[in-house]
């Protein structure tokens, strides 16, 4: 079975959706023009509920089948953009200043609208289709926001489905890992305080900037000196702030980065020796140093059998030579983690002829993968709540 030719004859509009929605992003928990634009379009559809303002700015549709079943499934789309400047040069290109899709959850959005299209229009389920629409993706906690607000309290569902596009696969190529299939990911904030003196006097120093440069390299010791050689951690310090002038050695200094893991003892062995190291140079040195290390991320863990029939309704879709899992697992981070640790289901992955990574500025989402993603959505449904026929 090709794309839903329902879906097919309707992309145009969803193209027209996915522009707009692209040239209006909005960052997490900000999300309120995209989720006013979600709820309309679900009430147009003609889902039974609409319910909004969930932890925020979330939105779930309602929708049940022609059957009279009471089996519940669950799709989730990601709806929040990034403070990236867009450099992509597209006409539809971001018109909000320091804020851009450049993970694609603008597509993400559009695809499952579609699904709820045309599961509207058909009904040809027995059961109820649960859409959630999540914000607040990138880091900031829109899953555990929802499951706080009574996600799957409200709204249970047996089984929930995700997917995120793919830029560095082939067009359409649809992919899943069973079991662990996503690191967890923990950030990290570290303030050094020091001393700070005349740049030409530095022996009245106790110098913030050359404590917390030296820590950078201390902490990439872990991974090739503490953590077991066959255990996969990244350990990646992506900022440091100091200093305000050529002739000031500053009191102060900031360190912040990013912990991705696979298991959750290699989290707590690279926190505790962050601590200790941390603790070894404000001794060392005669400063103070404080570590605020927190979990933003749980490992995604997709259920075997169900991402067997994730990649069975991928498979109807772009055919059984175009699926595969046979991947191996990604060391980036997705907040559906926290739907799977309450929720069984499966996370996959689907191809598009984009060539530019994720979180670049001129990231650009092939829009062709649209209607894949969306007849992808509307196949699980079909699938996983079978309208028998007399």
């Amino acid at each position: 079975m090709p794309i839903l030719h329902e879906i097919q004859a309707f992309t145009p509009e969803l193209e027209e959706v996915f522009r707009d929605l692209h040239a209006n992003p909005e960052i997490g928990f900000e999300e309120t023009r995209t989720a006013g634009i979600v709820a309309a379009k679900l009430r147009d559809f003609g889902f039974d509920e609409v319910h909004e303002n969930i932890a925020g700015t979330g939105v779930v549709g309602l929708l049940q089948g022609r059957g009279q079943g009471n089996r519940r499934v669950g799709l989730r789309a990601d709806m929040d953009a990034l403070p990236i400047e867009e450099t992509s040069g597209l006409d539809y290109a971001s018109t909000a200043p320091g804020k851009m899709h450049a993970c694609g959850h603008d597509g993400h959005t559009t695809m499952l609208l579609g699904a709820a299209k045309y599961l509207a229009g058909s009904r040809n389920f027995d059961g109820t289709a649960v859409m959630i629409f999540q914000p607040a993706e990138e880091g900031l906690g829109g899953a555990r926001g929802m499951i706080a607000d009574g996600l799957f309290k409200r709204f249970p569902v047996d089984e929930v489905y995700g997917m995120h596009n793919d830029p560095s696969g082939d067009p359409q190529r649809a992919k899943i890992c069973k079991g662990t299939a996503m690191a967890g990911a923990s950030f990290f904030d570290i303030k050094v305080k020091g001393r700070g003196s005349h740049a030409a006097m530095p022996h009245q120093s106790r110098d913030a900037l050359m404590i917390a440069s030296a820590l950078v390299g201390q902490f990439q010791s872990i991974l090739g000196r503490n953590l077991p050689p066959l255990e996969s951690a990244v350990l990646s310090v992506t900022q440091i702030h100091s200093g305000s002038a050529y002739n000031v050695v500053p009191e102060t200094a900031w360190i912040a980065g990013t912990v991705r893991y696979f298991k959750t003892a290699s989290r707590d062995l690279i926190e505790t020796r962050m601590r200790e190291i941390c603790e070894g140079f404000a001794k060392g040195f005669g400063v103070t140093i404080d570590v605020e290390f927190r979990n933003i991320f749980d490992v995604l863990n997709n259920d075997a059998v169900l991402a067997d029939e994730w990649l069975a309704a991928a498979a109807d879709i772009v055919g059984p030579d175009m699926v595969t899992d046979q991947c191996e697992p990604a060391t980036g981070s997705e907040d559906f983690a926290d739907m799977l640790q309450v929720v069984p289901g499966a996370y996959g992955r689907v191809g598009h002829a984009g060539t530019v990574p994720l979180h670049n500025p001129g990231f650009v989402l092939d829009p062709g993968i649209l209607p894949v993603g969306a007849s992808i959505y509307a196949r699980i449904i079909e699938r996983r709540l079978p309208l028998e026929v007399a």
